[in-house]
């Protein structure tokens, strides 16, 4: 049997737009195996990001549970010190987040950003060229990433990742802005590293045939419809 790593329970998110509740996400659970995979699909608006950074602590739920890497947050109280360090923590040293957009630091070089990353989590940083070469991008590994392609950007992103040893990778639309075959690579990449290392993964997309490479799915835009 799968031992959960993630289990989200009755969670909801709300926005105040004027004199208006704007209900994002409500009565949402699921839970997430270890080395599992999950695709979030919905159409815009429909919470795919909000759920994300709800996973990763960047927001708040107004209702529900999540129970993650043995840690359990619940909704309700004021957002204290203690709450945003033990998910600050969680992000640092278990969660890795891949955005639309690689989220590289300008003035270090790609090998130089996944030293960091993995050294940020408390990981070897040995490895660091290492991840860049199982990526495809190893001879670019001291180039500074406005020398380089939005593809291999994002590649050295995965890298970053991959270095830290997450429990759970979170993909807000990873590929979204690259050209199609482009961003089949390095999903491909995406799926066959995570698979191979045993990490779970929950892939925000609006792609179907992305989403089709997922163990499980859930659609947002249905469920907001019921």
């Amino acid at each position: 049997m799968t031992e959960s790593l993630l289990a989200v329970r009755g969670l909801g998110k709300h926005f105040v737009s004027g004199n208006e509740t704007v209900p994002v996400i409500d009565k949402l659970s699921f839970t997430l195996g270890q080395g599992q995979s999950l695709a979030l699909t919905g159409r815009s608006g429909s919470g795919k990001s909000t759920v994300l950074n709800l996973l990763c602590g960047l927001e708040l739920p107004d209702a529900g549970t999540i129970v993650m890497h043995g840690q359990v947050f619940e909704a309700g109280g004021a957002a204290t010190r203690q709450k945003a360090a033990a998910w600050a923590t969680l992000r640092r040293q278990h969660i890795g987040v891949v955005f639309q957009e690689a989220n590289l630091m300008p003035a270090l070089s790609l090998l130089e950003n996944v030293r960091f990353r993995a050294q940020l989590a408390g990981r070897d940083a040995a490895n660091s060229e290492d991840w860049l070469t199982r990526l495809g991008i190893g001879e670019l590994a001291r180039r500074y990433p406005d020398q380089v392609s939005g593809g291999q950007r994002q590649r050295a992103a995965l890298a970053m990742v991959f270095a830290m040893e997450p429990a759970l990778i979170l993909a807000d639309e990873p590929t979204g802005s690259l050209d199609r075959h482009t961003a089949d690579e390095v999903i491909q990449a995406l799926f066959e590293l995570q698979a191979r290392y045993g990490c779970s993964l929950i892939l925000a997309t609006h792609d179907a045939e992305l989403a089709a490479g997922c163990q499980q799915h859930l659609d947002l835009g249905h469920l907001s419809a019921l």
